[in-house]
């Protein structure tokens, strides 16, 4: 694992949310990053982060003592907020548009943004990296900051959360030749920044619509397994995936039921022992984010469940049960994966200790001048 002399100083940029808390609470006791700097809307500025969060803390661990007298800045003051730190975390709320221009503003002061967002997932120069998955799509930063007008600052983003628990799965068995997927994802509603207290129509209540996410997650796969020409990602074409996205009354948590055709015969057997093989660069790095199995394997019938299996090597693995020949199909599977740590901020988190590890990011005042 690599060494750091002294943590890199971060900013969380949308920190009074619930994926920004999310970002301070992973980040509370992380050997590599301490956050120095929480920036939101210019209604919470000037406050305390205790004061502008209030009795709207959505985690089930307390907030941090260390960010607690953090005065909040304004996130629209960007000279500002980068000047005090050496990379940032972007939860940033707002329109598409807004977030996607704050987010190049922010790169533009030299300034690494590492962000949960969407807005630049399809950014062709931007990389968008399950790091177990894809990391070499990092590449394409040197082709970013070119076009930025940068040396340093760059953006890169995760993936959409509800994708977390099929696409390393279907990655794991690429060599079978996957080439037909329906899944149907059944996911948790802090997916949409909420609590049960906040939502309380949930309680006992399912949603068959969650706006955008069908078409993430179909789409989205195929550009974490494209390849890198001339700077951009160019997508993949295969395998075909159709889905369906549920809201379903759990806090954390989306499970995903999926049907695969493949284009090579494979067995049960082969398939489980692709799954638990599967690891990738944070493992070798031993990444202090990193599950050290990435994906485990459950033989019993009733999981893997959310109650007992969400919560799988701190968050950050994914669990599958039920492999079984389909009648139509030719095999289907249950996953489940934790969507606000692997599927958001820990899987940015993830994201960022990749990028210091292969040297993107570094401290502002160890930079070559």
């Amino acid at each position: 694992m690599k060494r750091l002399d002294k943590k890199l100083k971060v900013g969380v940029l949308g920190a009074t949310g619930m994926v920004g808390q999310r970002f301070i609470s992973i980040l509370a006791e992380h050997p590599w990053f301490e956050v120095v700097a929480v920036a939101a809307s210019p209604r919470s500025a000037g406050k305390t982060y205790e004061e502008a969060v209030g009795d709207r803390w959505k985690m089930d661990t307390p907030m941090p003592e260390a960010v607690k007298k953090l005065v909040v800045l304004n996130v629209d003051e960007v000279e500002k907020v980068a000047s005090q730190v050496d990379m940032v975390f972007s939860a940033y709320e707002g329109t598409k548009e807004a977030i996607a221009a704050a987010e190049e503003a922010y790169a533009k002061t030299e300034t690494p943004v590492v962000s949960n967002n969407s807005a630049h997932r399809w950014t062709p120069d931007v990389p968008m990296v399950v790091p177990e998955i894809n990391p070499e799509h990092f590449e394409v930063i040197d082709a970013q900051k070119k076009r930025l007008g940068t040396k340093y600052g760059f953006i890169a983003v995760k993936p959409n959360c509800s994708i977390q628990s099929y696409a390393p799965v279907l990655t794991a068995w690429k060599e079978f030749e996957p080439y037909e997927v329906v899944a149907t994802t059944y996911q948790a509603i802090s997916g949409a920044g909420k609590t049960f207290k906040d939502w309380p129509e949930m309680v006992g209540n399912i949603i068959p619509y969650i706006g955008g996410e069908e078409e993430k997650s179909e789409k989205e796969p195929l550009r974490l397994w494209g390849q890198v020409k001339d700077g951009v990602i160019v997508p993949a074409t295969s395998p075909v995936i159709t889905c369906q996205c549920i809201r379903v009354p759990v806090l954390n948590g989306h499970t995903a039921a999926v049907f695969v055709k493949f284009k090579k015969k494979v067995t049960k057997e082969q398939l489980i022992e692709k799954l638990l093989a599967f690891s990738g660069e944070p493992q070798k790095l031993e990444l202090p984010s990193a599950p050290k199995q990435f994906i485990q394997y459950l033989e019993e019938d009733n999981r893997p469940q959310v109650a007992l299996d969400v919560d799988y090597e701190n968050g950050m693995g994914v669990s599958v049960g039920r492999l079984r020949e389909d009648t139509v199909y030719d095999w289907k599977f249950v996953g489940l994966s934790h969507n606000t740590l692997r599927g958001a901020a820990g899987g940015a988190v993830l994201c960022a200790e990749m990028l210091v590890a292969k040297n993107y990011i570094c401290a502002k005042s160890e930079r070559k001048k």
